[in-house]
């Protein structure tokens, strides 16, 4: 079992569920983050009217599932980020599980 994380811009919410599940990853968790590019944009954002927002609406997928699965969703991904018109693709990690109950 590994952990599969996943960031992506809000716009490509109903890509990545459909991705999850051709890819048969049923279970899964989400919560909104606030993406950036760079620093400087960070930085931009420390203003003085805290309800101006300066990231982009993102997504943070993470899902406890097999290798099997998770071979299959790059595959997907990989494909699904050729035919974006953005420079923002899907990004997509994996980390070892040592340990769970």
């Amino acid at each position: 079992m590994k952990l599969l994380m996943v960031t992506t811009v809000a716009e490509y919410q109903k890509g990545v569920l459909k991705l999850f599940k051709e890819a048969g990853i049923e279970a899964f968790s989400t919560s909104e983050i606030d993406g950036y590019k760079s620093n400087d944009s960070l930085i931009a954002t420390q203003s003085w009217f805290p309800s101006e927002k300066g990231g982009s609406e993102s997504l943070l997928y993470f899902s406890f599932t097999k290798n099997k699965k998770i071979d299959e969703f790059f595959k997907l991904v990989e494909e699904y980020n050729k035919h974006l018109e953005t420079d923002n693709p899907i990004r997509v990690v994996v980390v070892p599980v040592e340990r769970a109950i």
